[in-house]
């Protein structure tokens, strides 16, 4: 296999796109088993919701290991070593006897598969420069954006017709086949010369220089804050469509299916158009649709006046924005990044995590009584997601 591929093709990019999705895939497919799974493991809900949040911790750790190692050592053996280790997680979990073993598992699956995630974004601006970068990203985003689309009801059919351990088998096999795809299909991306020196402070240096780097440290605030307007809507959606607004669960379903469909829509629309007229024009577009989406979201809120098409329309218009915004961001910082590719998409995944996760609880801390928490912080998130932009795009 040619070490350094002259281009990035359609089916790499669509291997690429498949191993980032690992870490959608692995959350999606087994939320409506979580109460089977607590009863059948007799344990409460809340622990197996652990299963959850040990998975995001992992996924977030993970980055941070696994992207400057792979700065060191290449991409392909720390790709396929994160995803042979996440397929044999997902084997195990398959035949776990208690809820301690499979929060165990879950977390070696988080920190395993984390790797999907940041290597994917690595390789694709390995191979790619400038406008080509952002083309590729947004087309690796939007296969990532079919996994919280096909993901739950894939999970919920399968849990019907065979319970939870199926879930978990059919989650095991899609690991299984990342693996097969990844081992056949994506090369190694950064030949030696091209490496960074071993050791635990060669390993560590790209983080201080990538932080001390003013405009690739705006850039991460603009995708992680772009994110965070998004995760956040997303959090607050359930208890919003179908207990404020009364939209029954077929209803909300494809309510939050229309809204979804944005962020791929974005960047299938991103990826033609960035490489035309520039990826910083795009996040300036970008931004400014999120920031419309989140406001009118906040404005129907604050008024009451919150209805369930206002509700779809507002979700598609951020999450649309929260695509062409996260996408050039991600593609403007990790050309500064240089031969750190792997520590900057570390740093960018795990403050999408850090900042969403934090962000995301508190959306309901007012009850599920009112939808102004999720307003406000959708709002507050897109506001400095677009002032960073700003200051971005005027370097």
């Amino acid at each position: 296999m040619s070490p350094s591929p002259q281009r990035l093709t359609r089916g790499l990019l669509t291997a690429l796109g498949l191993v980032a999705a690992t870490s959608a895939i692995a959350t999606d497919l087994y939320i409506s088993s979580i109460p089977s799974i607590a009863a059948d493991l007799h344990t409460s809900t809340s622990q197996v919701q652990l299963t959850l949040s040990l998975f995001f911790f992992g996924v977030g750790a993970g980055q941070l290991i696994l992207g400057p190692l792979s700065d060191s050592l290449g991409r392909r053996p720390v790709l396929i070593g994160g995803l042979a280790v996440f397929a044999a997680a997902g084997i195990a979990t398959i035949f776990t006897p208690s809820i301690e073993v499979l929060i165990a598992l879950r977390l070696v699956q988080g920190l395993s598969g984390s790797v999907g995630m940041v290597l994917a974004r690595a390789i694709a601006a390995d191979l790619s420069t400038g406008e080509t970068a952002v083309r590729a990203l947004s087309l690796i985003a939007m296969v990532v954006g079919l996994g919280p689309l096909l993901a739950p009801p894939l999970g919920g059919l399968m849990h019907e017709l065979w319970g939870w351990r199926w879930v978990l088998a059919t989650l095991a096999a899609i690991s299984v086949a990342m693996l097969v795809v990844a081992w056949r299909v994506v090369p190694e991306s950064l030949p030696p010369e091209r490496r960074l020196p071993h050791g635990v402070l060669s390993t560590l240096r790209p983080f201080g220089e990538l932080l001390r780097d003013r405009a690739f440290v705006v850039l991460l605030l603009v995708n992680a804050l772009g994110f965070t307007a998004m995760i956040s809507y997303i959090s607050a959606s359930p208890f919003v469509g179908q207990h404020l607004l009364g939209m029954s669960p077929l209803a909300y379903a494809l309510a939050f299916s229309a809204g979804a469909s944005a962020i791929l829509i974005a960047n299938l629309l991103n990826a033609r158009i960035a490489p035309r007229v520039g990826p910083a024009r795009m996040l300036a577009i970008g931004a400014g649709i999120l920031l419309l989406g989140s406001l009118g979201m906040l404005a129907f809120t604050v008024t009451g006046s919150l209805t369930p098409a206002a509700f779809v329309a507002c979700a598609f218009t951020l999450t649309g924005g929260a695509g062409f915004t996260m996408s050039n961001a991600s593609a403007l910082a990790l050309a500064r990044a240089g031969r750190a590719r792997g520590s900057g998409a570390a740093l960018l995944g795990t403050a999408q995590f850090a900042l969403g996760g934090s962000a995301a609880p508190m959306v309901g801390l007012w009850g599920e009584g009112t939808a102004l928490p999720m307003g406000v912080i959708v709002a507050g998130a897109a506001v400095l997601s677009a002032a960073c932009a700003a200051i971005a795009v005027r370097r």
